[in-house]
């Protein structure tokens, strides 16, 4: 569980038991999968859509979050020093020029 604050025009905050708030957002929250949470709304809620459409707000803001059980694994590739060592370990040799006749 990832506490955390979010704001659509209305605040979540996970820090109370189970889930307080009015109808609209509890069921937009418990079908988000959300079991403890707090909402507090300030303003016009009698609005039922623009309430409902701050809440999707908030609950998709906290999605944008990645916890590191979502982290893609990550596959490591060698340095072009690592991956060319020999080579360049190799002492280097000037060449002489060669003349070029016309």
């Amino acid at each position: 569980v990832v506490s955390t604050q979010s704001t659509g025009s209305s605040g979540i905050n996970a820090e109370y038991g189970g889930l307080v708030s009015a109808p609209v957002p509890k069921k937009l929250l418990n079908m988000a999968g959300c079991e403890d949470c707090y909402t507090c709304a300030t303003g016009q809620t009698a609005t039922l859509g623009n309430f409902a459409k701050a809440t999707f707000a908030a609950i998709a803001a906290t999605y944008a979050y990645l916890t590191p059980d979502m982290w893609s694994p990550t596959v490591f590739t060698n340095s072009p020093y690592q991956e060319y060592t020999d080579y360049l370990a190799k002492p280097f040799v000037k060449q002489p020029k060669k003349e070029v006749k016309y």
